[in-house]
């Protein structure tokens, strides 16, 4: 569980206490002053959204500044289960996101840098974006993992569409969403779907909007004029190395990866 008490406001949680899944623990905190906390039984990740965040753990000092998720990537804090740590704010409220798996505490405290993190431009035409591995499978932790995904205008992403619920041989990831979306105002659309369940939803997920994947398939896509970010940690079965086995494409879709234009219809369509 993640246990926040001081000068912070909690805006966003999810967890097995609220959700009812099994691995991950999830918050997104305003913080306004001092503010201490901790993570019990569970390893956590620190990323921070906006504002200048210092945290101090032990005699060690890590600074954790975001202007604009929008321009530049993170500094990422990994803390094992138990390790209690302080925060404080310079030159108003930051926006701090704060990711839990369970953990056996395998690895130390570890301030992850850009530089270390892997980027890449994933998929083609419209479903170009950039997927930002800031706490990919190549680094250490336990059962967290964590990615920065940026999504154009006009553009999908998250497609074809995966899953990555232990249905059709895909690995049990529970996943969770958290949007932030420009212009003001704007909205992306998030579909959770699942033929095996017969169940849909359609989310117009707006900024700060937090999204759930339960399970199922679960693309996304900025309508023209709205640019995209979202935050996803991920946690499950997958323990060290293993949590990089990729998910499960709706083979309904599957074949776009051979053509990414999509093969669309010509236009005008004209009457023989």
């Amino acid at each position: 569980m993640i246990r926040l008490r001081g000068r912070v406001s909690l805006l966003r949680r999810a967890d097995p206490e609220t959700v009812g899944w099994r691995f991950l623990h999830f918050a997104l905190a305003r913080v306004e002053g001092e503010a201490q906390g901790v993570g019990e039984g569970v390893e956590l990740a620190l990323v921070p959204l906006e504002g200048k965040v210092f945290v101090r753990v032990g005699l060690e000092d890590y600074a954790l500044v975001r202007k604009d998720v929008f321009r530049s990537l993170p500094h990422v804090l990994y803390l094992p289960p138990g390790v209690s740590f302080r925060l404080e704010v310079e030159g108003g409220p930051g926006l701090l996101a704060l990711g839990g798996a369970p953990a056996e505490g395998r690895y130390p405290v570890r301030l992850f840098r850009p530089e270390e993190m892997r980027r890449e431009l994933r998929g083609g035409g419209p479903a170009l974006r950039q997927v930002n591995h800031v706490l990919g499978p190549d680094l250490p932790a336990e059962r967290l993992l964590l990615y920065e995904v940026y999504t154009p205008s006009g553009r999908f992403s998250g497609w074809p569409p995966h899953r990555h619920d232990g249905l059709l041989g895909s690995p049990y990831l529970e996943e969770t969403y958290l949007y932030r979306v420009r212009p003001e105002g704007a909205f992306a659309i998030h579909v959770n779907y699942d033929p095996e369940r017969g169940t849909e939803e359609v989310h117009l997920a707006r900024d700060l909007d937090l999204v759930l994947v339960r399970g199922g398939y679960h693309p996304v896509a900025a309508p023209p004029g709205a640019n995209a970010y979202y935050l996803n940690y991920l946690a499950g079965e997958l323990v060290g190395e293993a949590r990089g086995r990729p998910p499960v494409d709706d083979p309904l879709w599957a074949w776009v990866k051979g053509d990414w234009s999509g093969n669309p219809i010509p236009l005008p369509l004209e009457e023989a």
